[in-house]
């Protein structure tokens, strides 16, 4: 396995507030890697510096074989046609129905004609089970659909690596297990390497390959590796009670 996205030495924040040092992995090609932590302790930070919206402070974050830190934007646009993001809540247009909004990025970034682009999104929407759903508005569909809807738009280019923030929050437990078959479902046809930004600890078990756990105390990574080993081996007691849900006297929460 090769890395597809390397981090090295990333330190990251805001003023004088300090979020993230020294953090490094690899993220690994065709792997479904979990992001997870507490609240606080910077994985929303960490995905926005591995997609470009924020820069560090110092450190270096490749893609694909190409460096993100301090590129032009000749380099950038090469990088973003390499990756897609599903953000917390779809991020859809409003005013736009479900094919428009996945019809977007299409126009944008290809020379493809209004036809063919429109039948490409349908396309991408019937992978994600919204065949059918095209002329909706995002107002007029579930929580469980614009999230989908929210999928097809990060395929929409085809991406080697699609980011999802915070993908179960918001659903109900049945919606939520129907998206994470829907996510395995995805890697496997597809190969696509996914990045899961989440606290939901049953669908970090359902779909997550491997898993960066990430803590504010020391503003970095507290343990690497597959979910169920950190849950039933990790040596590490503030590891073993996040993934067994245990509060600091050992009682169940």
């Amino acid at each position: 396995m090769r890395p597809i996205i390397t981090v090295r030495d990333l330190t990251a924040g805001f003023g004088d507030n300090l979020i993230l040092q020294d953090v490094g992995f690899d993220v690994f090609e065709g792997e479904v890697l979990a992001i997870l932590g507490t609240s606080g302790c910077g994985k929303t930070t960490l995905l926005k510096q591995m997609i470009g919206l924020y820069a560090p402070l110092s450190g270096r974050i490749v893609i694909d074989g190409l460096e993100l830190t301090g590129c032009d934007e000749a380099t950038y646009h090469r990088i973003l046609r390499k990756i897609g993001v599903m953000y917390q809540g779809g991020a859809l247009f409003g005013s736009m129905t479900l094919a428009e909004n996945v019809m977007l990025p299409i126009l944008e970034y290809t020379g493809l004609d209004e036809s063919s682009a429109r039948e490409l999104a349908l396309i991408k929407l019937g992978m994600v089970n919204l065949t059918g759903a095209e002329h909706l508005l995002p107002s007029e569909i579930s929580g469980g659909m614009r999230k989908r809807a929210g999928i097809a738009r990060a395929m929409a280019l085809n991406p080697k690596i699609i980011f999802f923030d915070e993908l179960s929050a918001g659903l109900d437990p049945i919606t939520s297990a129907e998206l994470d078959a829907l996510i395995v479902k995805l890697n496997a046809n597809l190969g696509t390497t996914m990045i899961v930004v989440s606290h939901e600890l049953p669908s970090i078990f359902s779909i997550a390959h491997r898993a960066v756990m990430l803590d504010r105390s020391v503003r970095g990574i507290v343990a690497q590796g597959d979910p169920r080993e950190l849950r039933d081996r990790s040596t590490n007691p503030m590891v073993r009670r996040f993934f067994n849900r245990e509060i600091d006297n050992g009682q169940r929460s």
